[in-house]
This record gives C-alpha cells, sequence and structure tokens, in this order.
C-alpha cells in the first residue's frame, strides 16, 4: 500500500534535529530505528484533492507559525503494531483550521482531529511500555512547547513536499 498524501505541519529545524536525536538515542537503546520526518499531520487521502490543498493554503499560511504544547503520550493501535506519539494541544485558531481542512477532505475523518507528533511508528506491542518509559527520560523539558514553522502539502510518490 502506498503511503497517502497529507496535510501537515512542520517543526521549526533546531526542534526537529532534537526530536531525531530522541529517535537516534532510542535505536541505541535497542528500540526500532524511527525513519520518519518528525511532522504533525492535518489530514491525508490516497491523492489530495486541490479544493482540500487550497483551502489549506488558505487557512494554515496565515497561522504559521504555531505553537503546540506537549499534553502527554499516547497509543494508537489494538493489534500487534502500535504507534507512540505525544499528543499535542494547538490554538483554538489552528484546532478551527485542522478541523474544517478534514471535513473538506473527502477521505477525512470529518472534523475530528487529534493532534499529534509520532515518537514511535509500529512497534511490537510488548515494547511500548519500556519504549514509553526511555522516552520520557531522553525527552528534553523544552520540548513540552512545540513550533509548528511551515504548513504544506507531502507528496511521498514522489518525494516532494510544497510548502504553503
Amino acid at each position: 500500500m502506498a503511503s497517502p498524501e497529507n496535510i501537515l505541519l512542520h517543526l521549526a529545524e533546531e526542534q526537529e534535529a532534537q526530536v531525531r536525536e530522541i529517535f537516534a538515542a532510542l535505536e541505541q537503546r535497542g528500540f526500532p530505528a524511527q525513519h520518519q520526518t518528525p511532522h504533525i499531520t492535518i489530514t491525508f487521502a490516497p491523492r489530495m484533492e486541490q479544493p482540500v490543498v487550497d483551502l489549506a493554503e488558505e487557512l494554515l499560511a496565515p497561522l504559521m507559525p504555531a505553537t503546540l504544547q506537549r499534553m502527554g503520550t499516547v497509543v494508537f493501535g489494538t493489534r500487534r503494531k502500535q504507534t507512540v506519539a505525544w499528543l499535542l494541544e494547538a490554538s483554538d485558531e489552528l484546532e478551527t483550521a485542522a478541523r474544517a481542512i478534514s471535513t473538506a477532505n473527502p477521505e477525512g475523518r470529518g472534523p475530528r482531529w487529534i493532534p499529534h507528533l509520532t515518537m514511535g511508528l509500529r512497534l511490537p506491542r510488548a515494547i511500548v511500555p519500556d519504549y514509553i518509559r526511555a522516552l520520557d527520560e531522553l525527552s528534553p523539558p523544552e520540548l513540552r512547547q512545540l513550533t509548528a514553522a511551515e504548513a504544506g502539502l507531502r507528496v511521498p510518490s514522489t518525494d516532494q513536499f510544497f510548502p504553503f
């Protein structure tokens, strides 16, 4: 299955580097390598329709940079492989924009949006508690506040990012 196209938010460069350092430290402790670019997904689809992209640019560009607060750690998934993420809280303006974009996306989840930053993708269920413990130990306090520096469209099939 091909990776979907995403409307997403990229972190400020310094924070992206800090997250990648956490990924590397987790790997040094024996956990699975994390190769994903740290980002916050707004919505996704096999192929993002142009009206959704246009709406996202209209709504998100004026909100950048945006500040998000790390509120805790969550686990997504109920099967053998799970995802560990930082749960984030966005401003009312960003929350409203994200929900409008998701609603406009025919492949979206309606007005639902759970702002998060994936910190562990496709982890075997048995290691999740230890992974969360190690993540907590390795996460610097200054990463309690994250900055979304830019918004854009990610097209994995061509390995391109189109900033708004």
